[in-house]
């Protein structure tokens, strides 16, 4: 697949990327812990078929220790036994909170009383802002055909601003 558009070549998208990558750095600095951040991270873009997302946030999850198992079966985590209950929690809020069109009422009851019941008020915080941003990445990913396969662990770690 070749790129429609290459953000990071186009001075306002890089300006532009360079704010949304400082608002990724607060989100990485919550107390929302890192594992489930990935795992956030990763369904969301599976879910919205964005190659590009799924290919860093995999990899960037191998190079902090994620095991192949736990990687390989988030599509399929509820049927899986190896995801903590906060985990499963963070995943079916993602997933509903990613499927907003494919439900009228968004995120459940049930669901956010899961999420309630597993993060404090910082973590849900974060985690509801982190639903928000990877689901506005992808969807600016999957519109200019940002291919997937050349993302190097940590490649963009220079990318956000500093503090």
């Amino acid at each position: 697949m070749e790129a429609r558009f290459s953000m990071l070549d186009n001075a306002f998208a890089a300006k532009f990327g360079k704010r949304f990558a400082g608002v990724s750095l607060v989100i990485d600095q919550s107390p929302l812990p890192k594992v489930v951040q990935e795992l956030v991270k990763i369904r969301a873009s599976q879910i919205n078929g964005c190659g590009f997302c799924t290919d860093m946030h995999t990899k960037d999850a191998t190079a902090d220790g994620e095991t192949a198992v736990r990687l390989n079966l988030v599509a399929a985590w509820r049927e899986a036994t190896v995801f903590t209950d906060a985990e499963r929690a963070a995943l079916a809020l993602t997933e509903e909170g990613t499927r907003l069109a494919d439900a009228h009422q968004g995120v459940s009851d049930e669901t956010w009383a899961q999420a309630r019941k597993h993060f404090d008020d910082d973590q849900l915080g974060a985690l509801v802002c982190l639903v928000g941003l990877i689901n506005a990445a992808n969807r600016m990913n999957v519109i200019a055909r940002t291919p997937a396969g050349s993302y190097e662990a940590g490649m963009f770690a220079d990318f956000a601003p500093k503090g």
